[in-house]
């Protein structure tokens, strides 16, 4: 398994950056990403290792692990966050909290009042 020096610098030339781009980019000194990338150097904190992953478009595990794909499959992540499942406002978000609190049946009727309105 390769080391972790060698993942950040793979993942770094990869993504076609400098490391003093990576460093502005993860908010550290160059000396910090050159540190890294040295094998008898530091490693990096858990939060900076997952900014270096998504500055590179890395995959977290491989990078912090050696373990997987270094990159996802095209897609992979897609379905991962379905954002009409969240609220958009504070009025949705009150009528969200109000309706978990009310019982099965409430909240059939409920549901069935708000599509009556919206109808």
């Amino acid at each position: 398994m390769i080391s972790m020096s060698t993942r950040i610098r793979r993942a770094r030339t990869l993504a076609t950056m400098s490391q003093a781009e990576l460093a502005r980019r993860v908010g550290v000194e160059r000396s910090a990403v050159t540190q890294w990338e040295r094998p008898e150097g530091t490693t990096p904190s858990v939060n900076h290792l997952a900014q270096i992953a998504v500055e590179t478009n890395v995959c977290f595990e491989w990078l912090a692990t050696g373990r997987g794909a270094s990159k996802a499959e095209p897609g992979a992540y897609d379905a991962a966050l379905v954002l009409e499942d969240y609220v958009r406002d504070a009025i949705e978000g009150r009528a969200l909290t109000a309706l978990r609190r009310l019982s099965t049946r409430r909240k059939t009727v409920a549901v069935q009042i708000i599509e009556l309105l919206s109808g």
